[in-house]
């Protein structure tokens, strides 16, 4: 009898062991997208800046030297969202309308979010934060397109302390906060919406619990993006901490970067930007002026990463810590280009109080942005490394090897087949009766999972924005700034502060990977920039625009 009992276990046991690996619980996912800071902002990448949360992520899972986004809000968040390259899915320029399908401005109905992926296969899909991929047509917003619960801003930006319409431009920029398709009106100093991001998405997370099927959140911050506006405990934290100026900063950044692993030994470092002034031939009255930027600048990212922590303890609180995979990127770098050599006789738009003050509107600006950059080159915008490079975390306790850094060379058009593969969710070819749009994104899993080194996608990646135009191919990078058209080329592998143009010694490859790029240029429906007739007009999370 005694026998018989213990073959019924071993059986039963054999059964459920069966059960788990062929009906393992499906992961929980949470993507986690600042805005507008730069490469090395934080303290696993080598900043000056307190982020012990994403720190703690970063030790105990793995980082990228090498991960691309578009470069700008819009188009970034259009590819992160659906998989595809911006022009396909809508967003080829920013989120307005300049008349032709690939630059409508917001999302068309054959990209399909992963809102409305994740729906489709079973989970809960909350967002928390910012849009920016359409606003102007409620069935362009995110309950609308997969999203079950949604808190945050339709548009580009925000005051931190009220809604109050962004103070610059002929005409103020309108800020719509809303929760589940209702218009809030929270009163002016009541809250700062960094803090509320991170509340509301624990609120979700707490309700979703309830709820007997895994999640898909995604975590858009606003913070660091302009205006500087910060907590005036938080910036107590920086006091002083900027004293040494971009020139010394950037210099132990550096260092830290090779301590850490980031930047390789054999590799180069950006060139000195000619338009940012020396530290040390400032004066007095400069060096407080630029020394308080910065300081509400790291306040910024500091609270960011405190609401990060909010999350984790939730998760760990709901016991889902130990099967989610949580990804951390940057929309684009940081933002130069606002630069002045008057500074300090500048009139700010919105000046009734001290930067970073509710009654503040001010700019991180180049010279700080050249820190944010570090050891890359240029600015948000452009395509040179330090315009669309981010940093990039991936933690996933039982997955993923802790502490690990690697080459990667993934981009956001990669996180859509990444997350459904891992989710086990088939890409639907057709959805609510329209053909979608197939998938042009690699899977991370084996970089992630698997400890190889970098993405096997079998083709380049391409990118275009405001006539800006860049191709990678393994170790090449092909990249023009508008208005030129003269191709630039480099090797990444060795040269990735792109000091040394080898392009007139390798005519063959710049003919080769040009004409790869005009041929994916027609299939995507990118338009030479030259032709659409602008007027210059300002938009909050990009450049002078031409509209």
């Amino acid at each position: 009898m005694k026998k018989i009992f213990i073959t019924l276990n071993l059986l039963l046991t054999t059964v459920v062991l069966v059960q788990a690996q062929t009906n393992p619980q499906k992961p929980n996912i949470i993507l986690i997208m600042v805005d507008d800071m730069g490469y090395s902002d934080l303290g696993n990448y080598g900043s000056e800046i307190k982020t012990p949360n994403l720190d703690k992520l970063a030790k105990e899972g793995l980082r990228l030297r090498e991960f691309y986004n578009n470069s700008i809000c819009a188009p970034t968040r259009a590819s992160l969202l659906t998989g595809q390259y911006q022009h396909k899915a809508g967003v080829g320029f920013f989120d307005v309308n300049l008349g032709l399908p690939a630059y409508q401005g917001y999302l068309n109905k054959e990209s399909l979010t992963l809102g409305e992926v994740f729906r489709s296969g079973g989970y809960s899909t909350l967002l928390s934060g910012k849009w920016h991929v359409g606003s102007e047509d409620q069935v362009q917003w995110p309950n609308q397109r997969g999203f079950d619960k949604f808190y945050g801003i339709l548009k580009g930006a925000s005051n931190y302390f009220d809604t109050k319409p962004l103070p610059f431009g002929k005409t103020p920029y309108p800020v719509k906060l809303i929760k589940n398709n209702v218009e809030l009106h929270p009163k002016d100093d009541s809250y700062y919406f960094t803090d509320e991001i991170g509340n509301n998405a624990v609120t979700f997370l707490e309700e979703q619990n309830k709820e007997n099927k895994p999640f898909f959140l995604y975590l858009a911050f606003t913070a660091p993006h302009w205006p500087l506006q910060a907590k005036p405990i938080d910036i107590a934290k920086y006091r002083g901490k900027f004293d040494d100026g971009w020139d010394i900063l950037r210099e132990k950044r550096i260092q830290k970067l090779k301590e850490n692993g980031i930047l390789q030994a054999d590799q180069t470092i950006g060139p000195r930007d000619p338009e940012v002034p020396e530290w040390n031939k400032l004066t007095y009255d400069e060096k407080q002026f630029w020394k308080a930027k910065m300081e509400v600048y790291a306040a910024m990212v500091d609270n960011m990463d405190q609401n990060v922590g909010k999350i984790l303890n939730e998760l760990k609180t709901l016991k889902k810590d130990k099967n989610t995979l949580i990804i951390f990127i940057s929309d684009n770098g940081a933002q130069g280009g606002f630069n002045s050599y008057n500074q300090l006789n500048r009139n700010l738009v919105r000046n009734t109080g001290p930067v970073g003050t509710s009654g503040s509107f001010d700019y991180q600006e180049q010279n700080w942005a050249y820190l944010s950059n570090t050891p890359l080159q240029q600015y948000k915008n452009n395509m040179h490394e330090g315009g669309f490079s981010s940093p990039f975390i991936a933690w996933y306790p039982s997955q993923i090897k802790a502490g690990r850094i690697d080459k990667g060379t993934g981009h956001i058009i990669d996180l859509a087949p990444t997350f459904y593969e891992l989710a086990g969710i088939e890409y639907p070819k057709e959805y609510n009766g329209v053909t979608t749009n197939p998938l042009v994104g690699s899977s991370l899993l084996p970089v992630l999972f698997n400890n190889v080194s970098q993405v096997n996608r079998g083709t380049p990646l391409f990118w275009e924005r405001a006539g800006n135009r860049a191709v990678r191919d393994g170790k090449w990078k092909l990249v023009s700034i508008y208005p030129s058209y003269e191709w630039e080329l480099y090797n990444i592998d060795t040269d990735r502060g792109e000091t040394t143009n080898i392009a007139q010694q390798n005519p063959g490859i710049v003919n080769q990977l040009s004409a790869k790029y005009f041929e994916w240029a027609d299939k995507t429906g990118v338009v030479e920039y030259s032709k659409f007739k602008l007027k210059t007009e300002v938009m909050p999370g990009g450049n002078p625009l031409k509209k």
